[in-house]
């Protein structure tokens, strides 16, 4: 792990850098690409769940001025290959082929059946309503239980069923202690579908470079490196010839983490007619047609001793797919079954179903939340059946500091945790003993008020990443990495952690990013797996730098090598500071057209891979106290308390500003965000005027507090934060909101608490 007492930098509160930029309306997003002679595409999509595509007429559209084409799903096949998902986790004989446009059938509303092609944006549109189409509805299934009915509509051609995948693990011998066990406690739980709201909607540009087959394509997304590949496979191109572009990027939180259809249709159209092409979804389509999240019915029971402690664990979680992709994000949270707690008897079942809904993925946390969700409401519903502290339940169940690294019985590897120090702190931050005095005295008054808990773990930082550290010769640095951030600050933190290496000043470094044709390969950014991935492989790179940085420097002051330290900014002998060199003056040295000092070979610069011995654990613990009025069911946050720990903290600002941002969207899905469809699959929530995002105004002022459990996993020291917002805060509201209600005896709600559901619970 890097020392970091000896540098500068590191651990600092560096501000963030580029921001002036987007604050004054200088950001370039891809909307702000403009190329000349670009045209702009618009989609026509099916107003059905569940529809036979009988005839599509596109004769008025294809007639209308400047129009420049129309597709439907019958022509695509001459310009690109479809995407098909085999194997894996699939059952066997399973197979899911997605053309860009449907070609038979629709298979939720939203699914695009026909592309056009104009001069700009506003003719596409009007054109692409001129076309018609003729559809035969069928049945629809939109729930995951009714999916999997014998009498259920087949989604997929020669599927026996919509159950795409199953995942089973059994250890240790959890019938023989349920059989035995003194309490069952259990509860049943529906993780509710959401939506990323992010401001920028997914977009695309697609030109031809004249003369050649190269393609160059703008995109928002987190994975330029992955996008490349697909465009590549479907376009039938050697990756060499696709250049992805991710500029700057308008919220992404993980739904932007994949290869959409829609961006490999447009680089092809964009071959097809030889000119550059524009898709800009609209808000409504981002609703309908980007992917949706979470959507999960759990089962979780415990076999629970006298004093709380878990003796046996069965967790079964059915998860609504969608129609297409069979996303594997509900494998992660059966692979959390277990989150921070020590059970070895275990039965956990993971079912994947498909339905006539829009398909879901990944989103801020994937499948991490979920297991957390589950497990904390199960907590809280043990201590309430034996009548105990949440807390000291918690602390009961916890692993120990020593158990570290941990082979958790469902195959994942906690690399370290001090749980019981962040439920000390986090008592000792809320004034636990304080609040419950007070709550007393409330209830007496008729006040509904309560508190809740989360103790929460999740693994992070997936995959290998790279960086290149090369220094100009003037001194100062381009880094250039394979994640690709998307306002998070990362590259604030990648600057600090070269310039302690090397001895300069984060102002002295450029970070590039998400561009093909200019950064190593990469895996991308999601799973908060930047700084402990693409952040180590920057410090190896830069290792690399400084030690030829300092044999540079041992041949310009005619030094042994070993004896050369870097102090204050600059090289030089051990105890001789009169005899320094800064890294300019290095670097200038390692670009001499005469030759480098030594007859070292020319240039200053290192390109490095990291490759972690597992992934990190970020965890932490969440307090909420919540008052809810006993007339109308409002429940308003008084106090919310985040400790989190991602280990080793590069920059505590960048920490701060991802908790807040996390905990917004973890308040959002907890009490008002919700993607709802009718017994039919239209969906009821396609707008912002129907589906609520958490504002500003409407949040508290959160309360930080961290504990420091440094990660033996990567050479920083540090794991993710970015999710720990959404990971805590459900269960911590929830369960405060069940707390509140006790003495009216509600003992179980599901997100999100509206008013509405609140008042309900109330008088049923």
């Amino acid at each position: 792990m890097t020392d970091t007492a000896t540098h500068p930098f590191i651990g600092q509160s560096v501000p963030r850098g580029g921001d002036r930029r987007l604050l004054v309306g200088a950001g370039r997003f891809v909307d702000d690409v403009r190329l000349p002679g670009t045209a702009h595409a618009a989609f026509v999509r099916s107003p059905h769940a569940h529809a036979a595509i009988r005839g599509i007429d596109c004769a008025a559209a294809r007639a209308h001025p400047g129009v420049l084409g129309v597709w439907t799903g019958v022509e695509i096949g001459a310009l690109l290959r479809p995407q098909v998902v085999e194997g894996g986790e699939l059952l066997p004989g399973r197979t899911i082929r997605r053309w860009p446009l449907a070609t038979d059938r629709v298979r939720f509303v939203g699914d695009a059946v026909a592309v056009v092609v104009a001069e700009d944006a506003y003719t596409a549109r009007d054109a692409a309503a001129l076309v018609a189409v003729e559809y035969q509805p069928l049945r629809a299934v939109v729930e995951p239980e009714a999916a999997r009915a014998p009498d259920a509509p087949i989604l997929h051609d020669d599927w026996p069923d919509n159950v795409a995948f199953r995942w089973e693990t059994v250890v240790g011998e959890p019938d023989r202690r349920f059989a035995g066990a003194m309490r069952i406690v259990e509860v049943q739980l529906v993780n509710n579908r959401i939506q990323a709201a992010f401001i920028e909607t997914r977009a695309v540009l697609a030109s031809p470079q004249p003369g050649t087959d190269e393609l160059t394509v703008w995109a928002s997304t987190q994975v330029p490196h992955t996008v490349r590949g697909g465009i590549a496979a479907a376009l039938d191109l050697p990756e060499a010839q696709v250049r992805v572009i991710a500029p700057d990027i308008g919220g992404a939180f993980g739904t932007k983490g994949g290869v959409y259809p829609e961006y490999l249709l447009i680089p092809a159209l964009a071959r097809s007619l030889d000119r550059p092409v524009k898709w800009l979804e609209t808000r409504g389509e981002s609703f309908q047609a980007t992917n949706h999240a979470r959507d999960q019915r759990q089962r979780i029971r415990a076999a629970v001793a006298p004093d709380g402690t878990v003796e046996a664990l069965e967790f079964a979680v059915v998860a609504n797919l969608g129609a297409y992709g069979a996303n594997t994000v509900p494998l992660s949270t059966g692979r959390m079954a277990t989150g921070p707690y020590r059970v070895r008897d275990i039965r956990v079942g993971v079912t994947g179903v498909m339905t006539n809904t829009t398909p879901t993925g990944a989103y801020r946390g994937a499948g991490r939340p979920e297991a957390a969700y589950a497990l904390e409401r199960l907590m809280d519903a043990i201590a309430r059946e034996l009548d105990l502290d949440p807390f000291e339940v918690r602390r009961r169940n916890a692993l120990p500091p020593d158990a570290f690294p941990y082979d958790a019985p469902t195959g994942v590897r906690p690399d370290s945790g001090e749980y019981g120090r962040a439920l000390d702190e986090a008592i000792r931050l809320i004034d636990y003993a304080g609040f419950r005095r007070e709550q007393a005295a409330t209830r007496a008054a008729g006040r509904l008020l309560g508190l809740g808990v989360a103790l929460y773990c999740e693994f992070a930082g997936p995959g290998w990443d790279s960086a290149q550290v090369r220094a100009q010769p003037d001194g100062t640095v381009t880094v250039a990495v394979g994640v690709s951030p998307h306002g998070q600050g990362t590259e604030t933190a990648f600057a600090q952690i070269a310039a302690d290496t090397l001895g300069i000043t984060p102002a002295q470094i450029v970070v590039r990013a998400g561009d093909t044709a200019l950064t190593p390969q990469g895996i991308g950014t999601f799973g908060s797996r930047n700084t402990a991935i693409g952040g180590s492989a920057v410090l190896l790179a830069a290792r690399e730098v400084a030690a030829k940085a300092r044999r540079i420097a041992a041949a310009l002051l005619e030094a042994a090598e070993e004896d050369i330290v870097l102090e204050g900014g600059a090289y030089g002998p051990r105890g001789v500071p009169d005899r320094r060199v800064t890294f300019a003056q290095i670097a200038r040295a390692a670009h001499r057209m005469g030759g480098v000092p030594g007859g070292l070979p020319p240039g200053l610069e290192a390109t490095n891979h990291f490759t972690p011995e597992g992934r990190t654990f970020p965890f932490g613990v969440h307090v909420a106290i919540v008052e809810i009025d006993p007339a109308t069911g409002e429940l308003m946050v008084r106090r919310y308390l985040a400790v989190d720990d991602c280990g080793v903290r590069i920059n505590p600002r960048l920490i701060a500003d991802q908790v807040r941002g996390g905990l917004a969207q973890g308040f959002g899905q907890a009490l008002q965000e919700q993607i709802a469809y009718d017994a039919d699959g239209q969906l009821l929530t396609g707008s912002f005027l129907d589906y609520a995002v958490p504002r500003a105004g409407q949040l508290p002022n959160f309360e930080l507090g961290h504990t420091v459990t440094p990660s033996p996993f990567n050479p920083l020291g540090v794991k993710g934060i970015g999710e720990s917002g959404t990971t805590g805060a459900p269960p911590a509201l929830v369960n405060a909101a069940l707390d509140a209600l006790a003495p009216l005896g509600v003992r179980a709600l599901d997100m999100p608490l509206t008013a509405e559901r609140i008042w309900r619970a109330m008088q049923e």
